[in-house]
């Protein structure tokens, strides 16, 4: 049997979708404003996913890249005070355009920050467990993000990589979708090596797709691909296939949950010894 073909075709029945876009992916490049018709395109996509009975949960990064936008900086400021202020004032921009177009829809979306103290603490993380598992029993889809304005985890986090991940283990999702600017993950980065190939389905992460994993970053990001291996190890052990797709074309995740062969595929993995916990509270996630 071809392993590509039967694990592709089983996308279509996943029950439970974490999707993860990036700065990158929201913003025009040649500017950095936010891309209106990618945002529409991919909420609408999301809105169809939900009308097909399905739960979805939007893991979204940007806020600082809209706050500076606003306040007219050509880029990161590097003082910590002054990233979180355009933390405060992009989240509020960027959650109203979400909420916006969603309704357009008729569907309701609800602002969920997190940090990683609540992600390490036991307490804390039963509450953010238990909120994203009551909105999605209310039929609300969570917007998630890291609350930047008074974390410094950022960076850590891997633009929300690793945060998509450790939501998709809270809600016992069974499929994470990375949206970036790469149509999946290849055996060099292919902007730098013409000879790079893409992996289709990758079934057992392990050292050499490590080394494999170069740590690029966009201009308006700060995660590489070495944090969306991380994210697939965490996600693959708490039950859920990852996807790396290019976020270039939103209408691509419909493709893959058709069964395309679009970006590269991380096969879930619960068999193999491995404490999520630990490897999250240890930041092993960083470890290259």
């Amino acid at each position: 049997m071809d392993m590509n073909i039967n694990i592709r075709e089983t996308l279509k029945y996943k029950r439970r979708i974490v999707i993860k876009v990036g700065s990158s992916s929201l913003v025009h490049p040649e500017t950095g404003e936010l891309d209106f018709v990618k945002v529409e395109r991919m909420i609408r996509i999301i809105s169809d996913i939900k009308n097909q009975g399905k739960d979805v949960v939007l893991v979204s990064s940007g806020a600082i890249s809209v706050g500076r936008k606003i306040l007219g900086l050509a880029k990161k400021p590097e003082v910590l005070s002054m990233i979180q202020a355009c933390a405060a004032l992009g989240q509020g921009e960027l959650m109203m355009l979400y909420q916006k177009i969603f309704m357009e829809y008729n569907n309701k979306a609800a602002q969920v920050l997190l940090t990683f103290d609540v992600i390490t603490n036991d307490e804390r993380r039963k509450n953010a467990q238990n909120t994203l598992k009551q909105l999605l029993d209310l039929d609300i889809i969570p917007i998630v993000n890291e609350n930047d304005t008074v974390a410094t985890e950022e960076i850590e986090f891997g633009d929300n990589d690793t945060l998509s991940a450790i939501v998709s283990t809270l809600i016992g999702a069974d499929m994470l979708i990375l949206l970036t600017d790469i149509d999946g993950f290849y055996t060099d980065d292919p902007r730098k090596n013409p000879n790079a190939k893409r992996l289709s389905i990758i079934e057992k992460i392990d050292d050499s797709l490590k080394n494999m994993a170069k740590g690029t970053v966009t201009s308006y990001g700060t995660g590489g691909m070495y944090t969306k291996i991380a994210a697939a190890q965490i996600a693959n052990h708490a039950g859920a296939d990852v996807a790396i797709l290019e976020s270039k074309d939103m209408e691509i995740i419909h493709r893959l949950m058709d069964g395309e062969d679009v970006g590269t595929i991380f096969v879930s993995d619960t068999t193999t010894e491995f404490d999520i916990l630990d490897f999250i509270k240890n930041k092993k996630y960083l470890e290259k």
